[in-house]
């Protein structure tokens, strides 16, 4: 006795013939000059994808005419790589601005450094002055002792 049962599936019975008036479009097609149809699937001047018939759920999205344009991945990733642009641009920005504000630090330590330097050799002028009034003085007091 089988596991698993198999039987063929029924043909599917035709699809029913298009009915509409002498204006519809839809299920219709018509051959050119050089015996190609223009009834079926392709893609218009404006970039539309023109279905002439229904197509599987997946590949119709419930629409006849769909712009490839206007497709939510193509937007969605169009929109995401717009955010990276723009972040990448703020993240230029910002380290433009890092750098300068190191040179603005840099140049602010510079000076702090060389208004050091002066502050040292004015004390040490003063401490050598200090010293030479300091021996002048040694000598005073001589009489008072």
């Amino acid at each position: 006795m089988p596991l698993f049962k198999h039987t063929e599936p029924e043909p599917a019975p035709p699809p029913p013939a298009p009915k509409g008036s002498i204006f519809s479009r839809k299920g219709r097609g018509s051959l050119d000059s050089n015996g190609n149809g223009n009834g079926a699937a392709g893609v218009n001047r404006s970039g539309s994808v023109a279905s002439g018939g229904s197509g599987g759920f997946f590949f119709s999205r419930g629409t006849q005419n769909f712009d490839v344009h206007k497709d939510p991945t193509v937007l969605a990733a169009r929109e995401k790589l717009k955010h990276a642009e723009n972040a990448e641009a703020a993240a230029d920005r910002a380290l433009l601005q890092a750098r300068a504000m190191v040179r603005e630090a840099k140049d602010h330590i510079r000076v702090l450094e060389r208004e050091a330097i002066e502050e040292a050799k004015r004390a040490k002028a003063k401490q050598a002055i200090s010293n030479d009034v300091s021996k002048s003085a040694s000598g005073l007091g001589r009489h008072g002792s």
